[in-house]
């Protein structure tokens, strides 16, 4: 998602590429640590194995997957009809499965939403209150550093957004498709898009604030 809201606010594709990259890479070694700690926070005991488990199920499988199968249909059908026909009758299997997925979820959760409307409201809130803050500290960093907008702007969005599709996998390995948690995270993704359009807006109306005038030479 961090690529559309690059795309929107007209955000360097390479740095964006590079800066995904890399923060996928960090969380593949440190979501089960993460999660330990924040659990073991809360008294919650999970077994390491079962968390090693989830990382190598929805993170490391997949990325195998799509490894292999790029080098598979690069060699046999060439780079351009893989970059220009497959990629682009693929994308929308991704977000139906991700849909599918969500409905599915509140169809398990549907008793809970509707007896607990308040629950609901404060999962959203801090989520929507920890969204903003962090968009407001890199998006506001970067303006200090005069960094450039096409790579303050996807600097800010990954800054501020959430890994919610990992920690809906993740919820649902750990307690169970009917759990709180799992409740949880499923509104921590519909809670994230429309604040992440939002952040959007802002970043491409603040455009011109960008537009830094140039340093003085050194003598």
């Amino acid at each position: 998602m961090v690529f559309v809201w690059s795309y929107l606010t007209r955000g360097d594709a390479s740095y964006t590429l590079v800066q995904v990259a890399v923060n996928d890479l960090i969380m593949l070694f440190a979501f089960a640590p993460i999660v330990a700690l924040l659990l073991g926070v809360s008294q919650v005991f999970v077994p390491y194995e079962t968390l090693i488990l989830s990382v190598v199920l929805y993170i490391v499988v997949p990325l195998a997957a799509g490894y292999a199968t790029r080098r598979a249909l690069i060699r046999h059908r060439g780079r351009a009809w893989f970059e220009g026909v497959f990629l682009k009758r693929f994308g929308p299997v991704t977000i139906a499965a991700l849909l599918a997925t969500l409905v599915l979820l509140f169809s398990f959760q549907g008793d809970v939403i509707l007896a607990n409307p308040l629950h609901i409201v404060l999962i959203a809130v801090p989520l929507v209150i920890q969204t903003l803050a962090m968009f407001a500290i890199a998006y506001g960093w970067a303006w200090a550093w005069r960094v450039p907008h096409r790579v303050a702007a996807p600097a800010a969005m990954i800054g501020a957004s959430n890994f919610f599709e990992l920690a809906v996998a993740a919820a649902i390995a750990l307690f169970g498709v009917t759990s709180g948690a799992a409740l949880a995270t499923v509104v921590g993704v519909l809670v994230e898009v429309p604040v992440m359009l939002l952040l959007v807006r802002i970043a491409n109306a603040t455009r011109g604030r960008f537009d830094f005038a140039p340093r003085p030479a050194v003598a």
